[in-house]
């Protein structure tokens, strides 16, 4: 058999840098697929997608899959198996950025069943796979018979000393102060998700257009590839419509949609079910209970839906009516609450207009640390964010499952609004939850807002505090009208065109992420929502600040407490001792959890406990354990062993002194034993330590008081240096040893 033969085209990222696009060499049976490279990282993405529509099908069946093998980087899976297994979060993740890029390009009326996959063969450390895999998947999508508005690319942008820099090493993106994935076609950018440090509008504006201008190449080498391999468009008919019933659905109902959304009701669920009488209305009027045919329910509220979106749209762009009344920049009304929940370190209550977030805050130690052990990413993060969003909160009757994508991807966007205002000293391991309780719109954006007053509760120093809203746009594909929506309700959200989520400080942003579901959003519309949503944060800024102006000067009297010390790194085993005895038996008699961990070429230890006394003596233990012993130091020691000519007292663990009978006392002791005996407690100072051997002299006379009329001796005179010729005086009148004679024999 003879090897196949790849068609290749290349993206040159002018800094040296190439990532080539191969195909036609693997994976050949599914509908498109491409091996994505870039230095030593290899991407194979394969889109396969179903000939026929599910019946009843009205909506885009996408799955979109990111897995990285362990093998990709030289490594086993870790558990019983050593096999890979479920998707990790940053998996989930990276699969979620590409489905929001991809989701709004297929065709309105295409329901197959679609499923992307995209898998990491061979990593590099230099090349961040999440860069290459939206690239990858429309690639694949562009070589195969599927319909697609496409190409598009994704492509992350940072900002390095003042530089923009696409696809980044590691190494620069510990240096940046912003991170985007951009994901945008050749024309429009229709997905933002990223971090900055407080960057300002007009910053990430810049960043924009310096991602697209790059992702216009990528789009144009894909289209190569596409005419290369030459492959048509398949023909569809996933919808089979009524054009009369549409007709009269419109005519009907589109004048009681229009009121409804005229009405400016604030209540969700009341204007819910006014737009829902709607259209059972109209079903109950043209097929009643005595109808003999066949009743086209699906179609007619797929057809009012597409009504009642135009209803809601049309009365914003003509009649500046949103929803509930609100005018297109106004804010909800909003109220909040700190330390509502006595057993957390910190909580608060957040609540806007109908959305609502009970969250929470836990401080921990060290050993609460989450361990990340992915293909290509080995950390551990002490600063975690959990979304929940239970059915209760949007009156859905039916059961909580485990937690979905929606969670992983809302948490991480609130957790990446809020990272850098943890400060780096903190020594605690952090755990935000918010629990959402009600929902209509911009739930993680209330996340990010509990987050601050709960983090304030709980004592925690942040930098400053973070405030989060949802923009939204509603425009007109006939003319040039549009509005900017500022704090979108859920159903502005899921009728309008643009979903742009903005979080920060008062000096700037931290966190964004936008999805865009039209075509031909430009950059003055961005840069209007950009300002709008400024005003608006400033705005939840104050009442946050209202409710809580600083975070609490100490922290919760049930929060444990922290403190490190730093010792040297060749006593971190004398601390741990064998086996980890040492540190076992401190940790049990004090009743307090203590970590060691090796920084910078010295040992950091973190000791825990809720209660002070605890600490401090956990902490007196270490401190003895790693302590230098110092001439002119007094110690409380320990009577070890008593000998014939004094004592052996232990004034440091692991480190006895002599203490010699002479400096017992004041007065002359003849046996040791008559003052003390082992196991006695008694202060001794340290007088001096032998420069050759380190042994310890011990003095217990010294520290007391000397008897009246004391006279210490005066120090004899150095003796001069003994000639060995010179016998002394005594050698003077013995005169020179006369020479014997012969020994006598016997």
């Amino acid at each position: 058999m003879i090897k196949p033969e790849p068609i290749e085209k290349v993206i040159d990222l002018g800094d040296g840098r190439k990532i080539t696009i191969e195909t036609g060499k693997l994976a050949k049976q599914a509908d498109g697929s491409v091996m994505v490279k870039c230095g030593g990282t290899f991407l194979l993405a394969t889109v396969t997608s179903a000939t026929e529509a599910k019946p009843d099908t009205d909506f885009m069946p996408l799955t979109v899959e990111y897995k990285e093998k362990f093998a990709s980087a030289g490594r086993f899976p870790g558990g019983f198996t050593k096999r890979e297994g479920r998707a990790s979060d940053y998996e989930i993740l990276i699969a979620r950025l590409v489905d929001r890029a991809l989701r709004p390009l297929f065709p309105d009326d295409y329901h197959a069943d679609t499923f992307v996959t995209i898998t990491l063969f061979s990593a590099d450390p230099e090349v961040t796979p999440d860069c290459l895999a939206g690239l990858a998947a429309s690639a694949a999508i562009a070589v195969s018979d599927i319909p697609f508005h496409g190409p598009i690319s994704e492509v992350k942008v940072v900002r390095v000393d003042g530089q923009f820099k696409i696809n980044p090493t590691p190494a620069e993106l510990e240096r940046a102060d912003l991170e985007l994935m951009v994901a945008a076609s050749e024309k429009d950018i229709n997905m933002v998700e990223g971090e900055m440090k407080e960057v300002s509008e007009d910053v990430m504006l810049e960043a924009l257009k310096f991602a697209h201008n790059e992702i216009k190449k990528h789009c144009k080498v894909q289209e190569e590839l596409a005419a290369a391999v030459g492959k048509a468009k398949r023909e569809y008919n996933h919808e089979n419509n009524d054009e009369e019933l549409r007709a009269k659905v419109r005519t009907e109902c589109y004048p009681k949609a229009y009121e409804v959304a005229c009405s400016e009701i604030a209540n969700k669920a009341e204007r819910g079910r006014r737009f829902e009488e709607i259209c059972k209305n109209f079903i109950a009027e043209n097929y009643p209970e005595d109808y003999e045919g066949e009743v086209p329910e699906a179609l007619i509220k797929r057809y009012y839906h597409d009504i009642e979106r135009d209803a809601v749209r049309r009365a914003m762009l003509d009649e500046n009516k949103r929803l509930d009344g609100r005018k297109m920049d106004e804010i909800r009304p909003i109220w909040c609450e700190v330390g509502y929940l006595p057993g957390p370190h910190g909580s608060s209550i957040f609540t806007r207009g109908e959305t609502q977030s009970l969250s929470t805050v836990t401080l921990g130690t060290k050993l609460d640390e989450k361990m990340v052990d992915e293909a290509t990413v080995q950390t551990s993060e002490k600063f975690l964010l959990h979304y929940n969003f239970p059915p209760f909160a949007t009156n859905d009757a039916k059961a909580a499952k485990g937690v979905g994508r929606r969670e992983i991807g809302h948490g991480n966007l609130a957790l990446r609004a809020l990272k850098n205002m943890i400060p780096e000293d903190l020594p605690y391991t952090v755990r935000v939850v918010s629990d959402i309780l009600e929902s209509n719109g911009s739930s993680s954006m209330a996340t990010v807002c509990a987050g601050t007053l709960a983090l304030m509760d709980a004592g925690v120093q942040i930098k400053k505090p973070v405030a989060g809203i949802a923009m939204g746009l509603i425009s007109d594909d006939k003319s040039d009208k549009y509005c900017v929506l500022s704090d979108i309700l859920g159903d502005e959200d899921h009728l309008g065109d643009m979903d742009f989520k903005v979080t920060g400080t008062r000096d700037g942003i931290t966190a964004t992420q936008m999805d865009i579901k039209i075509d031909g959003l430009s950059y003055e519309v961005v840069a209007k929502a950009l300002e709008q949503a400024r005003r608006g944060r400033l705005h939840i800024l104050d009442l946050i600040e209202e409710t809580i102006p600083a975070p609490r000067e100490d922290y919760k009297p049930h929060a444990p407490r922290i403190i490190a010390i730093d010792i040297p790194k060749d006593m971190i085993g004398a601390v741990i001792g064998p086996g980890g005895k040492i540190i076992q038996e401190i940790q049990a008699t004090t009743n307090t959890t203590i970590n060691i961990e090796e920084v910078d070429n010295k040992g950091i230890v973190s000791i825990a406990s809720s209660n002070k006394a605890n600490i401090d003596a956990a902490l007196a233990r270490v401190k003895a354990i790693v302590a230098i012993p110092e001439v002119g130091e007094v110690y409380h020691g320990k009577v070890k062993s008593l000998v014939a000519f004094g004592a052996f007292v232990e004034i440091l663990p692991g480190k006895d002194g002599l203490l010699h009978v002479s400096e017992f006392d004041w007065k002359r002791i003849e046996d040791p034993a008559s003052v003390l005996k082992e196991g006695d407690e008694i202060d001794v100072l340290l007088k001096e330590i032998d420069p050759k051997t380190g042994k310890l002299r011990l003095s217990r006379r010294d520290l007391l008081p000397k008897p009246e009329g004391w006279v210490d001796r005066p120090e004899r005179p150095a003796r001069p240096p003994r000639d060995n010729n010179d016998r002394g005086p005594r050698g003077d009148h013995r005169g020179p040893r006369p020479e014997r004679g012969p020994r006598r024999e016997n």
